[in-house]
């Protein structure tokens, strides 16, 4: 990359404070910006590194007053913490170019159907009656199966699986090692203590701008679909199970597991290894802490729960008091 300061200001819709036509060719970390690069201050922690960073430019709010003489020049925008993300995003665009490629030991059925400019990799296999939308590129050893249908401007990365008949919307992002439409965890018990495995006939449906992090699986249905609404962000080695809907903009953290049936609202977050039992369902903005174990359906919106069985953050702090201290006599007493 490289822009000066002058041209990141008109993507960023902010004021140079500085060298205008100062040259940018790379990112860094406030504490340890460099000559060339482009660092931004949004969190009180780092304030002190903000004088002593040799970064060309530094990206800050409109209101930020230094203590001190600042090297760099400083970009002052509205939100600095949302304005790097978006000269992320611009930088991004600026790189991609869009181009049709086929590599010669991948493998598509001539029944498949492929947009303009689609990139696919080596080793990839796109199957019968397939759809893939215009400028979606699939990376390298990535299994498409028979009936899939996958939209505009995807990203499929290297070892992704797709079992047949699952339905991708438009600009989804999907990482090394996800599984999408594995059976559902479904067994009916026998009279003699075995397991009659019961099949799974529906899909997975992903809406648009969903992305789904590495070594993360979402099951097919039983019947029906399960659904991963638009604008959801799922982290890596998330399980959702069989029948699951999550709602739009939902963030699903490190190692969260749904169980089946359940239905999780629009706008909630699930912290690192929450769990939610099944055939439940999570009100719109429900946050769940970290470890929280839902086993019971939660109706009221905006309810922020700790705690396994999850109960009312407060209330779990002030359990957590009582905790601590009878931990602490147990000790003395012993």
């Amino acid at each position: 990359m490289e822009f000066t300061v002058r041209q990141i200001a008109e993507v960023l819709e902010g004021s140079v404070e500085g060298n205008p036509d100062a040259v940018i060719t790379t990112f860094a970390r406030i504490e340890s910006g460099k000559p060339g690069a482009i660092c931004f201050y949004a969190n009180p922690k780092y304030e002190k590194y903000v004088c002593e960073c040799e970064a060309t430019a530094i990206i800050v709010n409109k209101d930020f007053v230094p203590q001190g003489e600042v090297k760099a020049t400083l970009i002052r925008v509205d939100n600095a913490y949302e304005s790097i993300a978006k000269l992320l995003d611009y930088v991004t665009s600026q790189k991609k170019a869009y181009r049709r490629y086929r590599g010669w030991r991948s493998r598509v059925r001539l029944s498949a159907k492929l947009g303009k400019k689609v990139y696919v990799g080596d080793f990839s296999y796109i199957g019968r009656h397939a759809v893939v939308g215009d400028c979606t590129k699939i990376y390298e050893q990535v299994y498409i199966g028979d009936d899939v249908q996958i939209g505009h401007h995807c990203i499929i990365y290297p070892g992704v699986k797709i079992y047949p008949g699952m339905v991708i919307g438009n600009n989804v992002i999907l990482h090394s090692g996800v599984v999408i439409g594995a059976d559902g965890f479904g067994f009916a018990p026998t009279a003699d203590g075995s397991y009659k495995k019961i099949e799974h006939t529906g899909n997975v449906i992903i809406e648009d701008d969903v992305e789904i992090g590495a070594n993360s699986c979402v099951d097919k249905s039983q019947m029906g679909s399960t659904i991963i609404h638009k604008g959801v962000k799922i982290d890596n080695l998330v399980q959702v199970a069989h029948n699951v809907e999550v709602g739009d903009n939902t963030v699903l953290c490190a190692m969260v597991g749904i169980a089946g049936s359940s239905k999780i609202g629009k706008q909630c977050v699930l912290a690192g290894q929450a769990g939610v039992a099944g055939h439940i369902t999570l009100a719109d903005h429900t946050t769940l802490g970290a470890q929280t174990g839902v086993i019971s359906s939660v109706k009221k919106e905006g309810s922020v729960l700790f705690g396994t069985p999850a109960i009312d953050h407060k209330e779990f702090m002030r359990s957590y008091v009582m905790f601590r201290r009878n931990g602490k006599e147990g000790l003395i007493k012993k």
